[in-house]
């Protein structure tokens, strides 16, 4: 079943780190194929970036993303750059605290932002709880596979912390 992912915010939120750790979760540990993509202004941090994943069971034969069934938008710049245009069936998860404007597809609404800073003392890790919301949410990849992909690519002493986030997207997700 090929998925296509597409992730957007502002330049530092870890939006393209959130796409290559969806695509290692999808390649390496839960046997699937993976491409992914990036695209970034030349403002980088603060202008809108992108990253997209492919995911297929079968091997990916067209690497780019032509329209995507899932979206992760974490910036209001970001919806009006790469979300605006989701088609109807598209599935996609807002950060309810960045984001204003809501999409015709079916959507829910992930209070990543403040849940990073105000519950894990750590905005940076928002991204890290959209990617466990993502998870539940969609059934995109399994929940083990995210969570060895996560290990495996945040900054050692941060194992932990990134993790809670993990979990902490894990039950956003299940409530959305």
């Amino acid at each position: 079943m090929r998925h296509e992912i597409r992730f957007s915010g502002y330049g530092g939120q870890g939006v393209l780190l959130s796409a290559v750790i969806l695509g290692r979760a999808a390649a390496l540990y839960d046997d699937k194929y993976a491409v992914q993509t990036q695209v970034y202004g030349p403002e980088a941090r603060g202008g809108a970036s992108m990253g997209q994943v492919v995911i297929d069971d079968e091997p990916i034969l067209y690497p780019e993303v032509t329209e995507p069934d899932i979206y992760v938008i974490m910036s209001q710049q970001g919806f009006e750059k790469y979300g605006v245009s989701a088609r109807e069936d598209a599935v996609m998860l807002v950060d309810s605290d960045l984001v204003r404007s809501r999409p015709d597809c079916r959507y829910y609404e992930i209070p990543a932002t403040s849940e990073a800073k105000n519950t894990l003392g750590r905005e940076i890790v928002a991204n890290i709880v959209m990617i466990g919301a993502l998870v539940t949410a969609t059934g995109v990849v399994s929940r083990e596979a995210i969570e060895r992909a996560v290990l495996d690519s945040v900054p050692k002493g941060t194992e932990e912390l990134n993790l809670k986030a993990l979990k902490r997207g894990f039950e956003l997700g299940e409530r959305a």
